[in-house]
């Protein structure tokens, strides 16, 4: 980051540098848990078939948590002395992802691709704590302190893609489509 643009301050302790590091490690993980936040709410609203209650009142929980996250990440990233982005077009244009790919579909698809999801961002989230770890203890704990949540919320998805055996239906799916369609077999052949 060019010195003009390093904050003007940060927290104690760290250099402007650092703090910009930080936040910008932090804005990519702003980005993401928006990102989820939004694609819960979405699998909330188009889930259906049999469990939807069941899926459709898991997920409320989990969009609250991540509401919150996004809040203590925009604020930590605040704190280091930068503007945290949370705008629609800011988030698309920063992603490396595509946009989830279901709609209405049933709930055992839904899971099969959400299970992708948290893939994605538990393995992201992992890599941010890695990389705060030694700049910032504030901002590492924080990160820690989700993957808690976020590695929960995984195991309440992929226990409806295990089998009694173990296996989970989406082991060997590439994407969020192929998961979906591996949950549905894998849901078909148990039935």
């Amino acid at each position: 980051m060019a010195a003009s643009n390093l904050p003007k301050y940060t927290v104690p302790s760290l250099t402007p540098a650092d703090g910009a590091k930080v936040a910008s490690i932090l804005q990519e993980r702003l980005h993401a848990l928006n990102d989820l936040q939004l694609t819960l709410k979405h699998i909330h609203w188009n889930v259906v078939g049999p469990h939807f209650i069941a899926v459709h009142e898991m997920i409320d929980p989990q969009v609250d948590a991540v509401r919150a996250m996004v809040d203590a990440i925009a604020e930590r990233i605040a704190t280091l002395g930068v503007s945290p982005v949370g705008t629609p077009g800011a988030l698309v244009a920063a992603r490396p992802w595509d946009d989830y790919s279901l709609g209405r579909a049933s709930t055992i698809e839904h899971l099969g691709a959400l299970d992708e999801v948290y893939v994605g961002i538990v393995t992201a989230h992992r890599e941010a704590a890695t990389a705060t770890a030694d700049l910032d203890d504030v901002t590492n704990d924080l990160l820690i302190g989700h993957l808690h949540e976020l590695e929960l919320f995984h195991w309440f998805v992929r226990a409806h893609l295990e089998s009694v055996g173990g296996e989970l239906s989406t082991t060997d799916a590439t994407g969020e489509r192929d998961a979906a369609d591996s949950a549905k077999l894998a849901a078909l052949d148990e039935a």
